[in-house]
Parts: C-alpha cells; structure tokens; sequence
C-alpha cells in the first residue's frame, strides 16, 4: 500500500462519516451506521468501504442497499470535498467485526459468571 491510498483511505472515512452523520436523504440508511474502515485499490478504480450498523438483520440489509444506491451522490460529495482527479467506484459492505467481538466478550463474561473461566 502507498501513503497516498493510505491518507485516501481515511479522508475517505471521515468524509463518509460526515455525511452519515449528517444524515442522507434515503430513509433506508440507519442512523446508527458508521464507517469503520475504508480500502482503496492501488489505481483509484475501486473503494471497500465497511460500515458498522447497531440494529436489526432488515436495518442493517436497508441501510447497505441505500449507501449503495447513494454511491453516487457520495462520489460526488468526496469530489468536491477532497479535489482530486478521479474518484473510485464505491463499494459499501457490512462489517460484522464489531458484533463478532461483542458476542465473543459476552460468553466471555458467561462462562467468568460461572466460574468455568
């Protein structure tokens, strides 16, 4: 990876946060959703943008569908926020680390309960 995909990556990040916490227009996109993690291809063709959503299996599926059907609004609004040249094909994907440690914590905390740990 370059330091210049590197710094993309978190403008990148914070941008898309911004937004999200400004709130789009598409009622399907959760306002409990944040970005955790952005990857950009080497050639600025492509960005893997993983989102954290706190609800429901149906929130979480609506709030992925309308971040990507909003991907072209929001590359309009990195464009100008950021002035680069080309801005890539954005690509919002569910990010299931953060629910995947918090029930991993909480058998954790059932088994210390108990006294098996």
């Amino acid at each position: 990876m370059s330091r210049r995909t590197d710094r993309l990556d978190e403008q990148f990040r914070e941008e898309i946060g911004k937004l999200l916490q400004k709130g789009l227009k598409d009622p399907r996109v959760s306002s409990l959703a944040s970005i955790t993690r952005v990857t950009i291809t080497e050639d600025l063709s492509y960005a893997k943008i993983l989102v954290s959503v706190m609800g429901t299996d149906k929130e979480k599926r609506d709030t992925l569908v309308g971040l990507n059907n909003s991907a072209g609004f929001i590359r309009g609004v990195l464009g100008k926020a950021l002035k680069i040249r080309k801005i890539p094909e954005l690509n919002f994907v569910l990010d299931e680390n953060l629910e995947h440690a918090m029930r991993i914590e909480s058998i954790l905390a059932e088994l210390k309960q108990k006294g098996e740990l």
